[in-house]
């Protein structure tokens, strides 16, 4: 599975006409083990991650790693009072991708993408279809590329 999510991901990164690169590292521990791991600080790396707005209607929001949904400022957002996150066996139903390696890139369904408004910079980490992989990008081409929607949508995360 993880091959041909892989092989899907790389597909679809070639396909979108932005330069990339692939990093590959071994399994990590926490946000900064895998920011060290791709070079790149930890609000770089770009979480992927599915939300449910009703049956058969999911969306992918973008999130910077040092940062988490604001599920009011989503609400809000998209003028719905429930959302919810859908377990790691719908996810990967819905995306093809297990859960920790889900990115846009090579969905089977093209569901809408917001992206979080601190999604900028020269370069972010998105996952690349399989654990330890990742692709690294512009955040300009990674929002272009998906036609997401940029906006507030999250808040600090909590330190452990």
């Amino acid at each position: 599975m993880s091959e041909e999510s892989e092989r899907r991901a790389a597909e679809a990164f070639e396909a979108s006409g932005v330069p990339f690169t692939v990093t590959r590292h071994g399994q990590v521990r926490s946000l900064e083990e895998a920011a060290q791991a791709r070079g790149v600080e930890p609000s770089q790396i770009i979480k992927t991650l599915v939300v449910r707005r009703g049956d058969d209607d999911f969306l992918f929001v973008l999130v910077p790693g040092d940062r988490q949904i604001s599920w009011p400022k989503l609400r809000a957002l998209l003028g719905v009072t429930r959302l919810s996150m859908p377990d790691k066996d719908v996810a990967q139903e819905v995306t093809g991708y297990e859960r920790g390696t889900i990115t846009p890139f090579g969905s089977l369904r093209a569901w809408p993408v917001i992206a979080d408004s601190r999604v900028t910079g020269a370069a972010v980490s998105i996952g690349a279809g399989a654990h330890g992989v990742a692709a690294t990008l512009a955040a300009k081409d990674v929002i272009d590329a998906l036609d997401a929607q940029v906006a507030d949508v999250t808040d600090p995360a909590p330190h452990a």
